[in-house]
């Protein structure tokens, strides 16, 4: 299977009703890439909050947060279904009774919210939101796909579990503001290479945000980055590669799922009051 992703590096929307802008960016967007099947946006997008004193954010993010039956999320799966792509408008702020969430979205063509992810790593302690405690991997027409947002990929145990979840591309959805891109970019490599899958790490754009989207192959070859204002990058996915991959190994000699083929011994994990097997190591798709 292969597909084009389109990832669009935007300024988030500082709008009250940040619908009609995002529809309207949406339609640019597609109409100079037609060839997309699946359009991605940074995190909390539709929430921009930066024009205000930093002491005001938290409580404005707050105040702007739907429940997942909100008219907000239905108006966005009507923008999917007016397109009929795979959409991810990136994420929301999300109230579930009294606890709030920095929850990512994803849509099929059909405008149906076919997945949800409510953010593990919220950045302590600069982030109000509480943390989720479910990993999200999505079965799509286009492939398998991980949902990541933003400071999830420092943490390799996130990273891991999607690709052990089955994940062959992870849309790592962010709004990194702070002067930490360049390690982020690193991390997006490192994470393919060593899950073996392709990472998609959409930043939002200058001044508010650092730029520098990137796409990594499961080999950690860079299919494009941009600089660090409003652009958009549109790569091709091939998960027929990404399974050969996997079975031949990295530059044919790095089989990392199959570490433990034939292993009589788990591998304990003190840490996390668990262990590796070799009855379970493997991606659950790949298991026999």
């Amino acid at each position: 299977m292969r597909f084009k992703v389109a990832l669009a590096q935007r300024k988030p929307i500082f709008e009250e009703d940040p619908v009609e802008a995002f529809a309207r960016d949406v339609a640019k967007t597609l109409a100079r890439y037609p060839e997309t099947g699946m359009l991605v946006y940074p995190e909390l997008h539709l929430h921009g909050t930066e024009y205000l004193p930093e002491e005001l954010r938290d409580q404005a993010e707050r105040a702007r947060a739907v429940e997942l039956d909100s008219e907000l999320v239905r108006d966005l799966g009507g923008i999917a279904k007016r397109y009929a792509i795979w959409l991810c408008p990136g994420s929301i702020g999300e109230m579930v009774g009294d606890e709030f969430y920095n929850t990512q979205l994803l849509f099929n063509p059909s405008g149906e919210l076919v997945a949800h992810y409510r953010k593990m790593f919220p950045w302590r302690p600069f982030e109000p939101h509480e943390y989720g405690t479910e990993f999200v991997v999505v079965e799509t027409d286009l492939g398998r796909a991980g949902l990541s947002n933003c400071y999830d990929a420092w943490f390799p145990e996130h990273s891991r579990h999607l690709g052990w979840f089955g994940a062959e591309f992870v849309l790592n959805i962010v709004k990194t503001i702070s002067p930490d891109r360049e390690q982020e970019l690193i991390l997006a490599k490192a994470n393919a290479i060593v899950n073996q899958n392709y990472m998609l790490s959409v930043n939002c754009a200058a001044p508010v945000g650092r730029g520098r989207t990137i796409a990594v192959d499961p080999e950690g070859y860079v299919l494009g980055e941009l600089g660090d204002d409003e652009d958009t990058l549109v790569v091709t996915i091939d998960t027929d590669r990404l399974a050969r991959v996997r079975e031949v190994g990295t530059r044919g000699t790095n089989r990392l799922w199959h570490q433990l083929d034939g292993g009589k011994r788990d591998i304990k994990l003190p840490m996390y009051q668990g262990r590796l097997s070799p009855d379970t190591f493997r991606p659950k798709r790949d298991r026999t």
